[in-house]
């Protein structure tokens, strides 16, 4: 019986640590004055439209950017607290923010000029939270984790197309691939709400991906359990600095709120459309977006509700 329990644990944390500790690691770690240490874990997760290492086939299925665009569509702040939920928050692509060294400008801008370590230090300055760790996921990264799992089941209310980001998808559930999920979390131009209906959809995505791979079925599922821990393995970035007290945290707040529970929403905009020399932009409200850094700051969400699923 020993000798079972111990391969059990063996087959469910060997392989989930094999792949965290062989994922690429990148610079992460803002510079400049930076906020003290905060109750709880905040985790900045992206996911880049970058196509390095994609196959000339991949690029034309995918779409997106260039080779060194290096743009992010996808800013979230993973958020476990010592009271309360834990929380996912969306952070608009287009919010229009002070970055260090590069005046005003839209947010997604800090991660062209400066990779992850500038965007984390722009998110600092500007919320006055301080970023502990950092994860990133590539376009061929996030495809393969699906492709691992199966693909995920996703209901559509309306039929969706959309030349730019290679999807055409009936309405009505079904089972999304990985090249197809790519372009349900990255239509925006067809999108009559935009970025602000696209980052709905990462969030959606996000739970639902997570939901799956932490499942029974997945679990006990040999072939697809050493797949997708394959596939995590290949398609993780991760800060230097970022440990395994911060993958704990990934892995129980993103089950969380793949379960349906935690708070899930946006950064609470005030003008979706808001003019600068950058291009219409996203302009915070920033007496709620206080709220909001205010409970990552002080690691209590208790007060977070009144925010979810609204953007």
């Amino acid at each position: 019986m020993t000798g079972v329990i111990a391969a059990l644990l063996v087959y469910l944390l060997a392989f989930p640590a094999w792949a965290w500790f062989g994922s690429a690691r990148v610079d992460a770690t803002p510079t400049g004055q930076r906020p003290g240490f905060q109750p709880g874990i905040t985790l900045l997760m992206t996911g880049s439209d970058s196509r390095v290492g994609l196959t000339t086939a991949e690029k034309s299925s995918y779409g997106g950017g260039g080779e060194g665009t290096g743009r992010t569509d996808t800013i979230m702040l993973l958020h476990v607290p010592l009271v309360g939920a834990p929380a996912l928050v969306s952070i608009p692509r287009d919010s229009y923010v002070t970055i260090p060294g590069h005046g005003k400008n839209k947010i997604n801008a800090a991660y062209a000029f400066g990779g992850p370590k500038l965007l984390a230090q722009t998110i600092e300055q500007n919320t006055g939270v301080r970023i502990d760790g950092y994860v990133g996921l590539g376009f061929d990264g996030f495809v393969s984790i699906i492709d691992a799992l199966g693909g995920i089941p996703m209901c559509l209310d309306a039929p969706m197309k959309d030349k730019d980001a290679h999807v055409d998808l009936p309405a009505g559930c079904q089972t999304l691939g990985g090249a197809e999920a790519l372009g349900y979390v990255r239509m925006r131009k067809a999108d009559p709400r935009g970025d602000i209906g696209r980052i709905e959809r990462q969030r959606e995505m996000v739970g639902a991906t997570v939901s799956k791979a932490v499942s029974p079925m997945t679990v006990i599922n040999p072939v697809r359990w050493i797949s997708l821990n394959n596939a995590v393995r290949g398609a993780l970035s991760r800060g230097t600095d970022t440990g395994p007290l911060d993958a704990l945290a990934l892995l129980y707040g993103a089950a969380v709120v793949g379960a349906g529970g935690g708070h899930t929403f946006s950064v609470p905009a005030a003008d979706t459309n808001y003019h600068t020399p950058a291009g219409d932009a996203v302009r915070w409200d920033d007496a709620k977006a206080t709220v909001v850094f205010q409970a990552l700051r002080t690691g209590n969400t208790t007060d977070l509700g009144q925010f979810d699923k609204k953007n």
